[in-house]
């Protein structure tokens, strides 16, 4: 069974700690929840974090103010040590120090495989300056780079041909775009034509659309 940590940055309860919950994991106003929140603008039940094929998954509860993971909002979404959750007024930390720290040291050798050492109060440290440095933390970003996310496993013959599906459509689409950007300035710029910057658009609200209706829970 998975355990989740959430640590509160900020809002009515900032600075308390959530240690090694057991899934599934509830966060509202309301009693009951595993973790209560003093805050008027989140809901009574406002989100769950549950274990699904070894994947940590959050979702919002059809919450009145929504929620938003490093920034973005969320229905439906894949946490990740160091993942900032942002509700209400309200915003948690998903991970421990030690995690935290983990992970960044990974980077860290992943960027630079010379790099050696073990967790320990280097990177704990390391932590602390980010935290406290102005441009450490502006209650968007995420701890951990952004990176491509990984494919579903265990689908279904027709699961996976739908996903196929829906890839390919996306990529014909980016690759018409991308044939007609024009270069200019030595590389240094590169424009669209306004049909074809409509068409962008296009695929920016498609792929939108998509998120939400996978995000919407089900009957």
């Amino acid at each position: 069974m998975a355990l989740v940590t959430l640590r509160v940055l900020d809002g009515a309860d900032r600075g308390r700690e959530f240690v090694n919950l057991s899934t599934p994991v509830t966060v509202g106003r309301e009693e009951g929840n595993t973790v209560q929140l003093n805050d008027e603008r989140v809901s009574r039940y406002h989100l769950k974090i549950q274990e699904d094929h070894n994947k940590l998954v959050l979702t919002d509860l059809e919450s009145t103010n929504g929620t938003k993971v490093n920034g973005e909002d969320t229905q439906l979404r894949i946490l990740r040590v160091g993942d900032l959750i942002h509700l209400g007024r309200s915003v948690l930390l998903f991970g421990s120090r030690e995690e935290i720290a983990a992970m960044r040291a990974a980077q860290q050798r992943s960027a630079d495989p010379r790099s050696v050492g073990s967790v320990g109060h280097g990177v704990l440290g390391s932590l602390d300056l980010d935290f406290n440095s102005p441009e450490g933390y502006d209650g968007q970003t995420t701890l951990h780079q952004l990176e491509p996310p990984e494919l579903p496993e265990r689908l279904s013959p027709g699961q996976a041909a739908q996903l196929a599906e829906l890839l390919e459509y996306f990529h014909i689409r980016i690759r018409e775009l991308v044939s007609t950007v024009r270069v200019e300035g030595q590389g240094k710029r590169v424009t669209l034509d306004e049909r074809r910057w409509q068409g962008l658009l296009d695929v920016y609200g498609r792929l939108a659309e998509y998120l939400r209706k996978i995000g919407e829970p089900r009957d």
